[in-house]
């Protein structure tokens, strides 16, 4: 039978999730140079308005209709919304009302659209995750050509993977390979959403190559209050993330709402403690992206592990990303906005440590762990989980982003990107500096901004 209030929650945390795609923007928008940051939003804005569309026509189907391909991709039954109005998930559940056929549903079932809605916004964030490996160089209007591509191809088809569940959308239908034959656990995306966004990243930045000027110059953030404050809406829009993928407003949501607090609160300590011991003080951009490497951690761990394995995992996060980062410069690949250090590698980090964390008390679906008496099995299973997402999303990352890229529709002209990436992309500048206007768009030409006194002087404190 239909439960109103976890219906409820399901909603509230679809519209919490959706909050935090611009809170992604502002995180990214301040760390990008003052003549760049509202390309940076519209690119993860766009993910919206793209996403949202393919999703209704085809991207729900793909990834939430019954498998068709051995556990790789669904059969599109569900394309066009198909069989979502007026139908229930979680059958199996529902039919006997006794213990979850799945990982995550409570003892009733759930609305398909509220199902799809929620789904829908991580689908929407996972692109945009990936634009902040290629700021300050990349073409609007290819972006959103790569969005398209990519969704399409690498982020329904590992959706179908890792949250399809057998039983869940109806009583026949089967899941991805990843759920159901692998059974590796994932509780809210670390390797659907977090590594394979990472993976993308570190690919899409090989494909463009180097920003004008890198390592030399690595273009400094234009505005930390901005990063703080899309830090702390995805932390607040991470508890629908988490908490919300329980699937119920009951003790699993109430755990993974708890874990989320604590491992993000470890991580922000453990990354500002590298800091502190490598460069002597403590950053607020280290703050927030200490934060963020927390979120992303626990994210599959959440509805697994105990309020102290999600301590420890916190720390570890935190303090492991403020570590990778630097793998940039070493490996000469310009990640913009470190999406390697942050979501690669807490994601990895997140996923391998469920193998070692997991708490059969917390979560009766998900067994123990190695330190809790389940030997090394669910290890393994994480990290066969955790690399082949990592190499499936890299690869086919690689090559939709030559083809687009040969097509002369990704990267900006250098002198384009030196003038300013969003007068020569929207005709418009985040800032107007000057004395004839009080504000918005003064119909300057590209880099007129930038050339004015005090946008000079910003200019070049910032950029």
């Amino acid at each position: 039978m239909l439960n109103a209030g976890d219906t409820a929650w399901v909603l509230a945390s679809a519209a919490l999730v959706m909050l935090m795609t611009p809170g992604l923007a502002f995180f990214y928008g301040g760390m990008v140079r003052s003549k760049s940051v509202l390309n940076m939003l519209m690119m993860n804005f766009i993910c919206l308005a793209i996403v949202s569309v393919l999703w209704v026509l085809y991207g729900f189907g793909e990834s939430f209709s019954s498998d068709a391909f051995g556990g790789l991709i669904g059969n599109f039954d569900h394309a066009g919304f198909a069989h979502t109005w007026g139908e229930l998930a979680g059958y199996a559940t529902a039919a006997t009302d006794t213990s979850p056929a799945v990982a995550w549903p409570g003892s009733d079932a759930l609305p398909v659209l509220a199902f799809a809605m929620f789904q829908l916004m991580f689908a929407i964030i996972t692109p945009a995750l990936i634009s902040g490996s290629i700021a300050d160089r990349a073409k609007f209007w290819g972006w959103g050509l790569f969005v398209v591509l990519w969704v399409t191809i690498v982020y329904f088809p590992v959706a179908h993977w890792v949250f399809s569940f057998d039983g869940f959308i109806g009583p026949d239908a089967l899941g991805g390979w990843i759920a159901n034959k692998l059974k590796a656990f994932d509780f809210a995306g670390g390797t659907a959403v977090h590594i394979n966004a990472g993976a993308a990243g570190l690919a899409l930045a090989i494909v463009l190559g180097k920003r004008k000027g890198w390592p030399k110059d690595t273009g400094r953030p234009h505005n930390v209050p901005f990063v703080l404050l899309g830090a702390s809406l995805l932390w607040f829009g991470w508890y629908g993330f988490n908490a919300g993928s329980a699937l119920s407003a009951g003790d699993l949501a109430g755990v993974a709402f708890t874990n989320t607090t604590v491992a993000t609160a470890a991580a922000v300590l453990g990354w500002l403690l590298v800091e502190q011991l490598k460069f002597g003080k403590p950053t607020t951009l280290g703050a927030a992206s200490g934060a963020v490497a927390g979120l992303v951690a626990i994210t599959p761990a959440c509805g697994f592990v105990t309020p102290l394995g999600s301590i420890a995992i916190g720390v570890i996060a935190g303090a492991v990303c403020a570590l990778a980062v630097s793998l940039k410069y070493r490996f000469g690949f310009d990640d913009s906005l470190d999406v390697v250090g942050v979501h690669l590698v807490g994601g990895l980090a997140g996923t391998l440590l469920i193998g070692l964390f997991a708490s059969s008390s917390v979560n009766s679906a998900g067994g123990d762990g190695l330190f809790y008496g389940g030997g090394w099995s669910q290890l393994g299973k994480q990290a066969i989980a955790a690399f082949a997402v990592m190499g499936y999303s890299f690869i086919v990352t690689l090559i939709i982003g030559f083809i687009i890229k040969a097509a002369g529709g990704f990267r900006v002209s250098t002198e384009d990107e030196v003038a300013g990436i969003d007068e020569a992309q929207h005709a418009e500048s985040a800032y107007d500096f000057g004395q004839s206007v009080l504000g918005g768009h003064s119909g300057s030409t590209p880099g007129s901004v930038a050339a004015s006194k005090d946008g000079a002087a910003l200019e070049g404190s910032k950029a």
